[in-house]
């Protein structure tokens, strides 16, 4: 992506143009309400017409979308390994065996406690917020109107906890898009999470047990889920393999494709011995096309079947488009100029980070977008964290801290329009109790203050010794 600038631009024109740009890109997604690709495209062109009044060649022009795009072509091989990795570790019992446990373990305690611990283990698992609100969650309110507590708080504990997974597991398309738009690999950039996201968590588990208006206790829907879950899936701790495999390799920071590899292989190996129907021909349906349950239960339908390098177009195209138009953006010297009006106050960890969560918090909110919000502002802000000394997975963090959580909150933000329809509870009532998502900003800002988990470049820290 970094390439120089054909454009030498005043502030105020720079930010003209941004404005014009982020304009189109809110009334496209949230207006009109159509998906992101198109206003990206159209706004594109903007572009491109704008540089050419500017006289920048087309030659270059097109040189810098390439460029743009090119950059996202470690994310888009990635997405392709995640796709399978998920649909074999559904047809070999390895996701629905992580739900079972999880059920069984958390669902007696405390209901939002519960609520939000299983979320959070379920969106680990699968990877999708939106998944784990549009079934377990929607299981939970259930329960939860069964035993006339506050579906608002419910519906928070769903959100905190599915976007929670969503953050931090590596099947995540969020997860992967944040560690690749800035070149943190994968695990490290899960590992570095953790400064903010384990407080987040212990803080927001301890506010949703004593808030908690009892045990949780089980519903029919949660009984027939259960059930339904260990006849139709493989359900055994040997299932758990891949599982571990991915874990061990990840801790011994071996890189992401040859990690998710030895998840593919190994859950396939295990779905052709718990399953003798299963021919060659079907798996490789599977993994292209993704996982079908066939159960006479609709949620379980919904929550297992998924995956597929298919599935994984809709953010692979996304991705491309957005890293084109930041090229864009980058060439015709708009951000460079929008950075330069800014730099001298982006002097240390605090100012860099309170910045990059305004930045990314913003484009939520004016354009809806999260990938957006993680492309943009992670491209934006990446040569003032490697200036500083700071190592990019600090970035990278700040982005799933600050761009991630903050999407189901906007209520016409992509999350927030779903989150509602599915669970059936407004945007604006459950947000106040999604403590999760509420917390992360304020964790990742608290970081830049303190100092606390932000990592530094080796030779920087010698260098700073040495002086």
């Amino acid at each position: 992506m970094l390439q120089s600038a054909k454009l030498k631009l005043p502030v105020w024109e720079a930010a003209t143009v941004m404005v014009i740009i982020l304009a189109v890109l809110s009334y496209g997604i949230i207006v009109l309400g159509v998906q992101p690709h198109l206003p990206m495209i159209f706004a594109m062109v903007l572009l491109m017409v704008y540089g050419m009044i500017k006289k920048v060649a087309i030659s270059d022009i097109e040189r810098g979308i390439i460029t743009g795009a090119s950059s996202g072509l470690g994310a888009v091989y990635i997405f392709f390994f995640i796709g399978m990795l998920i649909s074999s570790w559904m047809a070999s019992g390895t996701i629905p065996t992580l739900m079972f446990y999880g059920f069984e373990l958390f669902s007696d305690m405390p209901l939002y406690f519960s609520v939000f611990v299983v979320c959070s283990i379920v969106g680990i698992c699968i990877g999708s917020a939106f998944t784990t609100s549009a079934t377990i969650g929607v299981a939970f309110l259930g329960m939860a109107s069964a035993m006339d507590a506050s579906l608002a708080i419910t519906a928070g504990a769903i959100v905190s906890g599915a976007f929670l997974g969503d953050k931090m597991s590596p099947l995540s398309d969020t997860t992967n898009l944040a560690s690749e738009t800035v070149g943190v690999p994968i695990f490290e950039h899960i590992k570095n999470m953790m400064w903010t996201t384990v407080p987040g968590f212990i803080i927001t588990a301890i506010i949703f047990f004593v808030i908690s208006p009892g045990k949780g206790g089980s519903t029919e829907e949660i009984t027939t889920f259960l059930a339904a879950l260990q006849e139709h899936s493989y359900i055994s701790l040997v299932a758990l393999i891949p599982f571990v495999i991915v874990c061990i390799l990840a801790m011994f920071r071996v890189s992401a494709i040859p990690t998710l590899s030895a998840g593919i292989v190994s859950s396939v190996v295990i779905a052709f011995i718990s399953d003798s129907s299963l021919t060659f021909s079907k798996m490789a349906n599977i993994l292209f096309s993704g996982f079908v349950m066939d159960s006479n239960v609709e949620q379980l339908n919904s929550v297992l079947s998924r995956g597929g390098i298919e599935s994984m177009m809709f953010s692979v195209s996304l991705v491309l488009l957005a890293l084109g138009m930041g090229g864009l953006l980058f060439l015709l010297g708009i951000i460079p100029s929008l950075l330069r009006s800014i730099e001298k106050v982006l002097t240390n960890a605090f100012r860099l980070i309170m910045a990059t969560a305004c930045t990314a918090i913003g484009i939520n909110f004016f354009v809806g977008e999260q990938y957006l919000s993680i492309l943009l502002t992670g491209k934006t802000y990446e040569n003032q964290y490697e200036k500083l000394g700071y190592n990019k997975k600090t970035l990278s963090r700040a982005l799933e801290d600050t761009g991630t959580v903050i999407n189901p909150l906007v209520p016409w933000g992509v999350s927030g329009v779903f989150i509602a329809g599915v669970l059936g509870v407004p945007t604006m009532e459950y947000a106040p109790f999604a403590f999760f998502c509420l917390l992360c900003p304020l964790l990742t800002i608290f970081s830049g203050l303190t100092q606390i988990g932000l990592a530094k470049h080796k030779h920087t820290e010698v260098s700073n010794t040495i002086q």
